[in-house]
């Protein structure tokens, strides 16, 4: 079969690829990244390209408009191709993987709370509480010289030096270590520096070297995140952390969610092409940390990762097929600690990875490691835990249990699924204000940029301000009301958040009644998935004391307006506590402390998870919660919809 050349602009990337191939496959391979939310199936319309040159042949799809077929527009993920192609990215198809700013990044860590407000958060989910006893320690040893009355061998004289200075019940090495081992110590004059690595219930020795380089001991806590990767460098020594990056997950390019991802991982080297994006991602924001601070990549001697389960799937490049098949059951929710260069990792080639454990097929070690970092485990009294994302997490306890449920709430609130939909970065229009009787709108994007689009906090701002001035009833519908903002558009009709003149892409940047329905969908699934489980418990929302909201979308969250669109309990406002990126809060306590590792792993083994979509009441619960704020207004006492 011919090969074919295809070159994508406006990034000029030429690759060769076999006849019959789609052009999103091409781009793939190419490290072009197409938005395909839909993961290649040509159901989100968000792929679409335009074909310069070349003979292609196309799937009929409804996405595109017999208008924009004369013009050369195809969806990629139903396009193969047949010839040599030009093919032009439009600006509203691609996927910016730029990373993030500095500025992006401190907002997602730590929200936009006042200084007090930001003390509490930051009291509340990265309190101190555990030992110094980092995943990797270093240790400097003189060791006495063998003689006559002291003819231990080498190996052992190590193993009583160490044991002189911690106490180690169990200790290891490998064999790369003992080959060298005598020559090494003689060469040294018996003066060297061990690396020892906590690998489950055993230590071991993971490195020897002559001298003492024990003040460089580095390690890295990740987020692996759906949407986002974020890592951390760590000096283990002090604790410090020397800097933190984040970039979006290239994943984004196989579909926006896990299932779409995992669907993927089924085809031909869709496993390996998912594992690598993400490994890649990884190693580069290990390359700017290390360089950045003028580190030695050697001296970087472990990583700790928090991720759902299919992302902690992938990222071992293990097989995550079965999480979505009945009856959902994962290959492994604790997964032994291994060396990071087995998962491609580049950090010293005998360092270790270790990942939180998980809780189930839905409910992985982000939560775990978020639990952790709230110290909800320590709470008397009760908490619940909302992460607003893809899959909704919500975790209700205190001391006493921990139960935890997983809602599928769609992407909605990570900006797809929605016609003008755009993650958190910069131009995102991330705050909304709607005017009483003008219905003007004013706003704020991330950077000051010129607006490209609305992100999850966005979307609840204008929700919450259309209802509030009568724009939208509660069923979700827009009201014909005069106003040049409120017009019929392809999806039913619509209103104009920003018009096409002040925009970074040249159209309108609107909200229609599709995209309502889609984020009332995501809405009620989380806010059903909160109440199913505290009734369950036999409980009722006032019983809860702190409400903590994690993940980048909780940033820019406006507690009252997330309330008044019926996404949050409507209780006093006190209640609630933003706590940013609660995984790699949590996994950077693991990184540094193992008692904190065991206190994982206890709180996965302690906490229950509650299977929503077998519980009938949970449907009820998801019914009920389909109206703005909900068909039960007695459950939003504080809010009035005109």
């Amino acid at each position: 079969m011919g090969k074919f050349k295809i070159t994508f602009y406006p990034d000029n990337k030429t690759i060769e690829v076999e006849k019959g191939k789609t052009i999103l496959s091409a781009a793939i391979s190419a490290g072009v990244y197409i938005n395909s939310s839909c993961g290649g199936d040509g159901v989100c319309g968000r792929c679409k390209v335009i074909v310069k040159r070349g003979q292609v042949v196309s799937q009929p799809s409804g996405r595109i408009k017999p208008e924009e077929r004369k013009q050369g527009i195809y969806l990629a993920c139903l396009t193969t191709i047949q010839s040599d192609l030009e093919v032009e990215i439009p600006a509203e198809s691609r996927i910016d993987m730029d990373k993030l700013t500095q500025d992006e990044i401190d907002l997602r860590l730590k929200g936009l709370f006042s200084e007090s407000e930001d003390v509490q958060a930051q009291e509340s989910a990265g309190k101190e509480i555990f030992s110094h006893s980092p995943l990797a320690t270093k240790l400097y040893l003189e060791l006495p010289p063998p003689n006559l009355e002291d003819k231990i061998s080498d190996l052992e004289r190590l193993y009583r030096q160490i044991q002189r200075i911690r106490e180690i019940p169990i200790m290891q090495t490998g064999l790369s270590n003992i080959r060298h081992l005598g020559e090494l110590l003689r060469n040294s004059d018996w003066k060297v520096t061990v690396t020892l690595g906590k690998r489950n219930e055993t230590t071991e020795i993971v490195l020897i070297e002559p001298g003492d380089t024990s003040v460089k001991n580095f390690g890295l806590a990740f987020d692996i995140g759906t949407t986002t990767i974020s890592g951390q460098l760590v000096d283990l020594n002090n604790k410090k952390i020397l800097g933190t990056k984040a970039t979006y997950n290239k994943q984004a390019s196989f579909g926006s969610d896990v299932i779409t991802r995992i669907i993927y991982a089924q085809q031909q080297d869709g496993l390996e092409k998912l594992h690598h994006t993400v490994i890649d991602s990884m190693n580069q924001i290990i390359r700017e940390l290390v360089k950045e601070n003028n580190i030695d990549l050697n001296n970087v001697n472990c990583i700790l990762c928090a991720g759902n389960t299919t992302m902690v799937h992938l990222l071992l490049k293990v097989d995550p097929t079965y999480i979505r098949k009945e009856p959902y059951i994962a290959t492994a929710n604790f997964v032994p600690t291994t060396r990071a260069a087995e998962s491609g990792i580049k950090i010293n080639p005998r360092g270790l990875l270790s990942c939180v454990p998980g809780v189930s097929s839905y409910v992985g070690g982000d939560i775990t490691a978020g639990v952790l970092s709230c110290a909800i485990e320590d709470e008397e009294d009760l908490c619940l835990l909302i992460d607003v994302g893809t899959n909704g997490e919500v975790v209700l306890g205190s001391r006493e249990f921990l139960i935890s449920a997983a809602a599928s709430a769609g992407p909605a609130f990570e900006g797809s699924g929605v016609a003008c939909g755009v993650r958190a970065g910069r131009g995102a229009i991330q705050k909304v204000k709607i005017a009483a009787k003008t219905f003007e709108v004013s706003y704020d994007t991330i950077g000051k940029a010129n607006p490209v689009g609305i992100c999850g906090s966005g979307y609840i701002d204008i929700l919450s301000g259309m209802l509030e001035t009568g724009i939208l009833d509660k069923d979700g519908k827009i009201k014909e009301i005069s106003s040049k903002r409120i017009r019929d558009g392809e999806n039913g009709r619509e209103f104009v958040i920003v018009f096409k003149e002040d925009t970074a892409s040249s159209s309108d940047i609107v909200i229609s009644e599709v995209d309502i329905e889609n984020i009332k969908r995501a809405k009620a699934a989380i806010y059903s998935a909160a109440i199913t489980l505290v009734k369950h418990m036999e409980l009722d929302f006032k019983d809860i004391k702190k409400i903590f909201i994690a993940g980048g979308f909780g940033t820019y969250l406006n507690i009252d307006n997330a309330i008044k669109i019926g996404l949050l309990p409507d209780l006093e406002r006190e209640r609630f506590i933003f706590v940013g990126n609660s995984s790699l809060a949590g996994a950077r306590q693991i990184l540094l402390s193992y008692e904190a590792m065991k206190r994982a792993n206890e709180i996965a083994r302690k906490m229950s998870y509650f299977e929503l979509s077998t519980e009938v009441k949970y449907m009820d619960e998801y019914m009920a919660a389909l109206f703005f704020p909900h068909t039960d207004l007695a459950n939003f006492p504080s809010i009035k919809i005109k």
